[in-house]
């Protein structure tokens, strides 16, 4: 895939795994920036466009391993992001609140009680928008 197409891609696939009210929020305050309009350059062709649009696993699973990861590591703004990514991807609350009690036994207590705090209000927020 062309650079080019590889980005427009990555656009596409960017807006339907954040939904479009959110994207254009993110766009309006993010990346309206110079700095982090570089950085979402470089995402929407190699993150998105290369990494999510591959061939081999689902979008509902790509989403679902970006939270375990993010809540693993302790990386909490991803984490509230890849929750919107799972939840439009068809998890469900309580879905993804056992994915992330099951770790508990796996990365430690501290960082699934951050994760639980995280997915709670991202989760509040979410149905908040409607």
């Amino acid at each position: 895939m062309a650079e080019n197409s590889r980005r427009e891609a990555g656009r596409a696939m960017r807006r339907k795994l954040m939904g479009d009210a959110f994207a254009d929020k993110v766009d309006q305050t993010v990346y309206s920036d110079p700095i982090m309009q570089k950085f979402a350059e470089v995402t929407q062709e190699t993150i998105f466009g290369t990494l999510w649009t591959r061939p081999g696993l689902d979008l509902k699973t790509r989403a679902l391993i970006c939270v375990i990861s993010d809540a693993a590591q302790g990386r909490d703004p991803e984490l509230k992001l890849h929750l919107r990514f799972a939840r439009n991807q068809g998890w469900t609350e309580d879905e993804l609140a056992e994915a992330l009690l099951h770790l508990a036994g796996y990365v430690g207590a501290p960082l699934v009680r951050e994760a639980m705090l995280t997915a709670r209000d991202t989760f509040a927020e979410m149905r908040a928008e409607g």
